[in-house]
């Protein structure tokens, strides 16, 4: 077995896409996986699965099969969420951890795609590709920035969810606790 978070993607948001918590852990338990826990009303869960489970393709069909909602969820394991968690790109310039996120991206995105990205579009926001990972610098705040998981997705041919700093350190804190 396998520790494994799965981020859900746009859930319980403006009062769209309600997904109550306790409905995800018995979805989550009913496809197999133990431990299941989740993080108040976030859309992020850590569980226990196979090596070998395709998760993210599971948890999604389930949840349209189950709720009638197209949910798009990308998974990391614990180890690859405590190497995000190592360090943020951009720690050393932020004032307050609120002005870091990641967007995790379901697949590795090509490399020349991330080279077309244009690093200015939204001054004075930065941001780094790492892997599967996007690590955002927003001082103005994420509302702010047109660094936006569509234009992400669109220009990375992949699928992203965000989270902020100390989520992904709650995360982590329960993926290994």
């Amino acid at each position: 077995m396998v520790r494994t978070i799965a981020l859900l993607r746009g859930v319980n948001v403006g009062g769209r896409h309600r997904l109550p918590m306790a409905d995800l852990r018995a979805l989550l338990e009913g496809l197999g996986y133990q431990g299941v826990r989740t993080v108040l009303q976030s859309g992020n869960a850590v569980f226990d699965a196979p090596g070998d489970a395709d998760c993210a393709a599971a948890i999604t069909a389930a949840i349209a099969d189950r709720f009638g909602l197209t949910v798009p969820v990308v998974t990391r394991t614990v180890d690859q969420l405590r190497a995000v968690a190592a360090g943020h790109r951009f720690a050393a310039r932020a004032s307050d951890d609120r002005q870091l996120h990641v967007y995790f991206l379901a697949d590795l995105p090509d490399a020349r795609a991330v080279a077309a990205l244009d690093p200015d579009r939204s001054p004075p926001d930065r941001f780094e590709v790492v892997g599967r990972e996007v690590h955002l610098f927003c001082p103005r705040g994420l509302a702010r920035t047109t660094l936006t998981n569509a234009w992400f997705d669109r220009q990375l041919g992949t699928v992203s969810t965000g989270r902020n700093w100390r989520t992904i350190g709650r995360l982590l804190a329960m993926a290994e606790g």
